[in-house]
Protein backbone atom coordinates (compact mmCIF):
# COMPACT_ATOMS: atom_id res chain seq x y z
CA UNK A 1 0.00 0.00 0.00
CA UNK A 2 1.42 3.43 -1.48
CA UNK A 3 1.80 5.94 1.80
CA UNK A 4 0.55 8.97 1.54
CA UNK A 5 2.92 12.22 1.79
CA UNK A 6 2.23 13.84 5.29
CA UNK A 7 0.84 17.33 2.91
CA UNK A 8 -1.91 15.10 1.32
CA UNK A 9 -2.98 13.72 4.57
CA UNK A 10 -3.26 17.80 6.21
CA UNK A 11 -5.26 18.29 2.46
CA UNK A 12 -7.24 15.08 3.02
CA UNK A 13 -8.27 16.07 6.78
CA UNK A 14 -9.12 19.70 5.36
CA UNK A 15 -11.17 18.63 2.86
CA UNK A 16 -13.03 16.85 5.46
CA UNK A 17 -13.06 19.76 8.22
CA UNK A 18 -14.58 21.91 5.25
CA UNK A 19 -17.41 19.44 4.00
CA UNK A 20 -18.64 18.68 8.22
CA UNK A 21 -17.80 22.58 9.01
CA UNK A 22 -15.22 21.89 11.90
CA UNK A 23 -13.40 25.28 10.95
CA UNK A 24 -11.49 24.58 14.34
CA UNK A 25 -9.87 21.80 12.96
CA UNK A 26 -9.54 23.13 9.99
CA UNK A 27 -7.65 26.42 10.65
CA UNK A 28 -4.97 23.62 12.47
CA UNK A 29 -3.66 23.08 9.10
CA UNK A 30 -3.04 26.27 8.24
CA UNK A 31 0.04 28.76 9.41
CA UNK A 32 -0.95 31.56 11.99
CA UNK A 33 -0.28 33.80 9.31
CA UNK A 34 -1.43 32.06 6.25
CA UNK A 35 -3.62 33.57 3.78
CA UNK A 36 -6.43 32.14 1.99
CA UNK A 37 -8.22 33.41 -1.35
CA UNK A 38 -11.47 34.12 -0.96
CA UNK A 39 -12.20 34.80 -4.15
CA UNK A 40 -9.85 36.63 -6.89
CA UNK A 41 -9.09 40.20 -4.97
CA UNK A 42 -10.51 39.15 -1.79
CA UNK A 43 -8.09 37.17 0.77
CA UNK A 44 -8.27 36.54 4.31
CA UNK A 45 -5.04 36.47 6.28
CA UNK A 46 -4.58 34.61 9.90
CA UNK A 47 -6.44 32.36 10.64
CA UNK A 48 -9.09 33.81 12.49
CA UNK A 49 -10.01 35.60 9.10
CA UNK A 50 -9.67 32.08 7.90
CA UNK A 51 -12.22 30.94 10.30
CA UNK A 52 -14.74 33.60 9.48
CA UNK A 53 -14.19 33.12 5.47
CA UNK A 54 -15.14 29.71 5.99
CA UNK A 55 -18.43 30.11 8.00
CA UNK A 56 -19.24 32.64 5.39
CA UNK A 57 -18.42 30.38 2.57
CA UNK A 58 -20.53 27.81 4.44
CA UNK A 59 -23.48 29.78 5.15
CA UNK A 60 -23.34 31.40 1.30
CA UNK A 61 -23.79 27.57 0.06
CA UNK A 62 -26.25 26.74 2.48
CA UNK A 63 -24.71 24.14 4.27
CA UNK A 64 -23.84 22.12 1.40
CA UNK A 65 -20.40 22.58 0.18
CA UNK A 66 -18.28 19.80 -0.47
CA UNK A 67 -15.20 19.54 -1.84
CA UNK A 68 -12.52 16.79 -3.02
CA UNK A 69 -9.30 16.80 -4.22
CA UNK A 70 -8.93 14.39 -7.93
CA UNK A 71 -5.40 14.84 -8.05
CA UNK A 72 -2.20 16.42 -6.50
CA UNK A 73 1.40 17.07 -7.01
CA UNK A 74 3.88 17.71 -4.29
CA UNK A 75 7.27 19.52 -5.44
CA UNK A 76 8.88 19.80 -2.33
CA UNK A 77 12.39 21.35 -1.74
CA UNK A 78 13.72 21.90 2.25
CA UNK A 79 11.33 23.44 4.04
CA UNK A 80 9.05 24.88 1.68
CA UNK A 81 6.29 22.83 -0.95
CA UNK A 82 3.90 23.61 -3.62
CA UNK A 83 1.37 21.40 -4.07
CA UNK A 84 -0.81 21.85 -7.74
CA UNK A 85 -4.22 20.16 -6.89
CA UNK A 86 -7.02 19.61 -9.15
CA UNK A 87 -9.65 20.13 -6.54
CA UNK A 88 -13.60 19.45 -7.29
CA UNK A 89 -16.01 21.62 -5.80
CA UNK A 90 -19.71 20.72 -5.64
CA UNK A 91 -23.19 22.54 -3.82
CA UNK A 92 -27.09 22.33 -3.60
CA UNK A 93 -28.05 23.65 -7.05
CA UNK A 94 -24.28 23.79 -8.34
CA UNK A 95 -22.78 21.89 -10.76
CA UNK A 96 -19.56 19.93 -9.75
CA UNK A 97 -16.85 22.44 -10.51
CA UNK A 98 -12.85 21.85 -11.12
CA UNK A 99 -10.09 24.07 -10.14
CA UNK A 100 -6.81 23.31 -10.77
CA UNK A 101 -5.56 25.05 -7.10
CA UNK A 102 -2.40 26.18 -5.86
CA UNK A 103 -1.67 25.49 -2.25
CA UNK A 104 2.30 26.15 -0.09
CA UNK A 105 2.64 24.30 2.53
CA UNK A 106 6.10 25.71 4.75
CA UNK A 107 7.56 23.19 8.00
CA UNK A 108 7.12 24.87 11.62
CA UNK A 109 9.69 25.26 13.77
CA UNK A 110 8.11 21.65 14.99
CA UNK A 111 8.73 20.55 11.49
CA UNK A 112 5.38 20.39 10.80
CA UNK A 113 3.62 20.88 7.42
CA UNK A 114 1.73 23.76 7.76
CA UNK A 115 -0.75 25.62 4.50
CA UNK A 116 0.78 29.18 4.23
CA UNK A 117 -1.34 30.18 0.83
CA UNK A 118 -4.30 28.38 0.03
CA UNK A 119 -5.36 29.32 -3.51
CA UNK A 120 -8.46 27.33 -4.88
CA UNK A 121 -8.60 29.77 -8.20
CA UNK A 122 -4.81 28.47 -8.87
CA UNK A 123 -3.69 30.40 -12.77
CA UNK A 124 -7.07 31.96 -12.43
CA UNK A 125 -6.38 34.95 -11.01
CA UNK A 126 -4.27 36.23 -13.74
CA UNK A 127 -7.49 36.00 -15.87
Amino acid sequence: METLHPIELLINQADQAINAEDFDMLVDIYAPDALLVIKPGMNAVGKEQIKKAFEAIAAYFEHTLEVKQAGLSILETGDTALVLAKTLVCAKDIPTMERKATYVFTKNADNLWKCSIDNSYGHDLIQ
